[in-house]
């Protein structure tokens, strides 16, 4: 990748974070820890990665994007935003009477959004499924799916991730957001994953490790993920940092799973990282 295009991505990975907080801030609190720790991901996707089109978001053959960690909706919203899926202005109704922003994303409701976020575990079933018809229509497009690591307590990821090996279903992308931190505290006392990569290697994964706050980082591992389809589906494991970006919101640790915001925190937060662009 060149520096220009770097540059470009990392600039608009900062425009997503603004944006997150824009959202989460009218609606007076949310999930800002899990939003900010993919705003890399969903940035080097749709800026980068995706064969998507804005003017038309049920292109025939587009990409697909499932986003299992419902908690990150805001997050989506923001980059789609962005991306000229609907206009900036409407990430200020997230989560309010008559709104298309949801607090977890709803497919019937919002432009760019492939699949309706259910209970924590359910979304990498639906990708299975996507990447499945995909297959059977002889479609070319990829199917990602983006997971949480507390989520992965869930016996459905696991019971997904068994289907998605045993019907070669090397059109699924999963990315895994390793922040290590859920609800209830760290995930490795909650119910500890061990080593994830080892455990979706065991389950017939192919599977890479890269730094999920490095945009550059996500597009080349992707694109190595793509070179050789040899039947089995991919999973990244993105070491990322919950509320990765905002130095208040990383310091909460924990607390910042669902925080709220005021007015003035959403200005330092933006003042902070509107310092942050090069």
């Amino acid at each position: 990748m060149d520096k220009e295009k770097k540059a470009y991505l990392e600039k608009q990975a900062v425009e997503v974070r603004k944006c997150i907080f824009r959202a989460i801030g009218a609606a007076g609190q949310g999930h800002i820890g899990g939003c900010l720790s993919v705003a890399d991901l969903t940035t080097a996707l749709y800026f980068h990665i995706l064969n998507v089109d804005p003017e038309n978001p049920r292109m025939e053959g587009r990409d697909r994007v499932v986003l299992s960690k419902g908690h990150a909706g805001p997050a989506l919203y923001a980059t789609l935003a962005l991306k000229g899926y609907f206009p900036v202005e409407e990430l200020d109704t997230l989560n309010q009477p008559h709104t298309n922003l949801p607090s977890h994303c709803d497919m019937t409701k919002t432009p760019g959004i492939d699949m309706t976020a259910g209970s924590l575990g359910q979304g990498l079933a639906c990708a299975v499924g996507i990447a499945k018809a995909a297959k059977m229509c002889g479609g070319k497009e990829y199917i990602y799916a983006v997971i949480g690591d507390g989520e992965s307590q869930e016996g459905s990821i696991w019971e997904a991730s068994m289907a998605a090996a045993h019907y070669k279903l090397d059109n699924l992308i999963v990315f895994l957001d390793y922040n290590k931190l859920q609800i209830d505290g760290p995930v490795a006392e909650v119910m500890s994953l061990g080593d994830p990569a080892e455990k979706w290697k065991a389950f017939g994964f192919k599977v890479f490790e890269a730094d999920g706050h490095n945009v550059e980082a996500i597009v080349d591992t992707v694109a190595e993920a793509k070179k050789e389809q040899d039947g089995r589906p991919v999973m990244i494991v993105l070491h990322t940092v919950k509320g990765k970006g905002v130095s208040f919101v990383e310091a909460a640790g924990v607390g910042n799973h669902s925080m709220p915001l005021s007015a003035e925190q959403v200005a330092a937060a933006v003042a902070e990282l509107d310092g942050e662009v090069k």
